[in-house]
C-alpha cells in the first residue's frame, strides 16, 4: 500500500532540486500535492513532471498574501493538509566582512520569515495527526566560511522546529527537521559562474563528505517521505541528518 495513500500535501519551493523530488515521491505513494514555486514557467514545467496528482501555485513564501492564496486554495479543495515540507528557501553566500543589508534581509526573508508565516498561516488546515517538515541545513552544524548568514537563518529553522513540535502535540501534530548535506541541485550549481566552476564546486563540496560524493535530491526525498509517513509516527522534534556522514564521522 502506498505510504501518502489519499493524503494532501504541499511542498514549498516544489519546482526543482530536492522540493521538485520530495513532491515526485509525495505523488508517487498516493498524496495529492500542492506545490509552490516563484516562476510560472517553472511550476507549470514541475506539475507536468509530476502528474495529474499535483497542483500549482506561483507564490513566494517571503509575501504573505501570496501565502494566504496558498491556503485559500487548500482550503478549496476542501480536505485539510495531512502533510506540509517547507522546503523554500536558499540564499547567496558572503563573508562577515561582504556582509550587505540586502544580503540579511534577503536572506532571512526567504528561510526564517517564509518558513515561519507559511508554518502558522497553514495551521487552521493541518489536520490533526499532520506532520510538517522544515529544512534545515548541515551549514548550521558546522561552520564554513561565507555561510554566516544562510547558516544562521537555518539555525533559527532548527529552533522553530523544536519549539513548534512542543506546541502542536495537543493537535498531534509531528514537527521535524531535515538537515541535507552537500546536495547537487540546481541551487547548489547555480552559484557557479560556468560549467567548469559548478563542476570545480561539485568536486569541491563532494570531498568535505565521507562518503566522498554529493548528495542526490531523491534521497532527501526518501528521508522527507519517512517523516511525513506513518513509519516515523512516534519521532517528533527531531533532526534527521541526510548528509552521506558529514557532519557524524
Amino acid at each position: 500500500m502506498a505510504q501518502l495513500n489519499g493524503k494532501i500535501a504541499l511542498v514549498t519551493g516544489g519546482t526543482s532540486g530536492i522540493g521538485l523530488a520530495t513532491a515526485r515521491r509525495f505523488a508517487a505513494e498516493g498524496a495529492h500535492v500542492f506545490i509552490t514555486g516563484r516562476r510560472q514557467q517553472q511550476l507549470d514545467e514541475a506539475v507536468a513532471a509530476i502528474g495529474p496528482a499535483a497542483t500549482g501555485i506561483r507564490s513566494d513564501v517571503s509575501d504573505l498574501d501570496d501565502l494566504d492564496r496558498v491556503i485559500d486554495a487548500i482550503t478549496a479543495h476542501g480536505a485539510g493538509l495531512d502533510v506540509l515540507f517547507a522546503n523554500a528557501g536558499g540564499g547567496e553566500f558572503a563573508p562577515l566582512g561582504k556582509i550587505s543589508l540586502e544580503h540579511y534581509t534577503d536572506t532571512f526573508d526567504r528561510n526564517v520569515r517564509g518558513t515561519l508565516f507559511t508554518v502558522q498561516k497553514a495551521l487552521p488546515v493541518l489536520n490533526d495527526g499532520a506532520s510538517v517538515i522544515l529544512a534545515g541545513s548541515t551549514a548550521a552544524t558546522k561552520g564554513a566560511p561565507a555561510f554566516g548568514v544562510y547558516a544562521a537563518s537555518k539555525a533559527a529553522i532548527r529552533s522553530f522546529g523544536r519549539t513548534w513540535a512542543a506546541e502542536l502535540t495537543d493537535r498531534k501534530i509531528r514537527v521535524n527537521t531535515v538537515i541535507p548535506g552537500p546536495t547537487e541541485t540546481p541551487g547548489v550549481t547555480g552559484l557557479a559562474n560556468s560549467p567548469e566552476e559548478a563542476a570545480g564546486l561539485v568536486q569541491m563540496l563532494a570531498s568535505t563528505v565521507p562518503m566522498s560524493r554529493m548528495g542526490e535530491p531523491e534521497e532527501i526525498a526518501n528521508a522527507v517521505l519517512f517523516l511525513a509517513s506513518d513509519q516515523s509516527s512516534f519521532i517528533t522534534g527531531g533532526e534527521l541528518y541526510v548528509d552521506g556522514g558529514a557532519n557524524q564521522v
